[in-house]
């Protein structure tokens, strides 16, 4: 998803002998993951936009992104963070502009044959996270305790978000796909998104000018990118990481310090609508359990 300098743009014998083995080379995975070279690749959420300390220029990474705290808590040999805000699919095998200026080299190009764990997280700029969050912004005005946002996204019966979840499922298969022919011996996680809506209450506008109506839809539209994710990464060799169940209670509207995802006006350095350092802090426990 991408970060606030693009806010506008921007999951018998032979049976016993089969799970002996896959435990064997479960755990030989998991060693060398961890002590091998691991990839970062991702969006917004990834980088960690605006949280100190800041990096990779406009990509706007932070040294306490989860990537950075995984690698430093498996003790990976070596690390590349290429995650960059504002990413897509499209940018993981071609150069991502800004404006016209190359901001980031094609994110899979830091993926090599010595490479032992890459992770993953995107898609959420591939079905518009920005218009989204944009357009039920300026709808909430309009019937804040209704559902506005969800009439406009589904007219004439027909769900776009849902529409373009499903589009978007091919092209995170083909760069999975991309990955094991770069890196046909690494371990390849692909990180969900986290709870950034109140799981079980209606939200909180105006302070998170989400209508009453809309927290549902949208916390659904959500769960149903992470479904698309973690079908994807099963079909593809991968494991998803579930970073939304371990996140619920701490969405954009609960009190400073509660709250790991920020509000339309962060209170803690993150950009609007992202995970703030004690989010990425919890997305890398998530990811840290799934590597083991």
């Amino acid at each position: 998803m991408p970060a606030v300098v693009h806010v506008r743009r921007a999951l018998g014998l032979g049976g016993a002998l089969t799970l002996a083995l896959a435990g064997a080379l479960t755990t030989a995975s998991a060693a060398n993951a961890s002590t091998g070279r691991y990839v970062s690749l991702g969006d917004s959420y990834t980088a960690g936009p605006l949280i100190p300390n800041q990096s990779g220029g406009l990509c706007l990474r932070s040294d306490r992104n989860y990537p950075s705290l995984t690698a430093a808590a498996i003790g990976a040999s070596s690390f590349a963070d290429a995650s960059c805000s504002g990413s897509t699919t499209v940018d993981m095998t071609q150069p991502q502009t800004d404006l016209g200026v190359t901001i980031n080299a094609p994110e899979l190009d830091s993926v090599t044959s010595g490479t032992s764990l890459v992770t993953l997280g995107i898609a959420g700029n591939d079905i518009g996270f920005v218009n989204i969050i944009e357009t039920c912004a300026e709808e909430s005005l309009t019937n804040p305790f209704g559902d506005p946002c969800t009439a406009h996204y589904t007219a004439g019966g027909i769900d776009q978000l849902y529409q373009s979840i499903s589009a978007t499922g091919p092209k995170v298969a083909a760069v999975l796909q991309q990955i094991h022919q770069r890196a046909p011996h690494a371990a390849v996680y692909v990180v969900g998104y986290p709870d950034i809506l109140p799981e079980h209450n209606n939200g909180c506008w105006p302070i998170v000018p989400i209508a009453y109506g809309d927290v549902s839809y949208l916390r659904q539209t959500e769960k149903e990118l992470n479904g698309m994710l973690a079908n994807e990464a099963a079909a593809n060799g991968a494991e998803y990481v579930d970073t939304y169940t371990p996140t619920i209670g701490h969405d954009v509207c609960r009190a400073i310090g509660t709250k790991w995802i920020e509000g339309l006006v962060p209170t803690s350095p993150a950009a609007p609508f992202h995970p703030n350092a004690l989010g990425e802090a919890a997305m890398a426990k998530a990811l840290e359990a799934a590597i083991g």
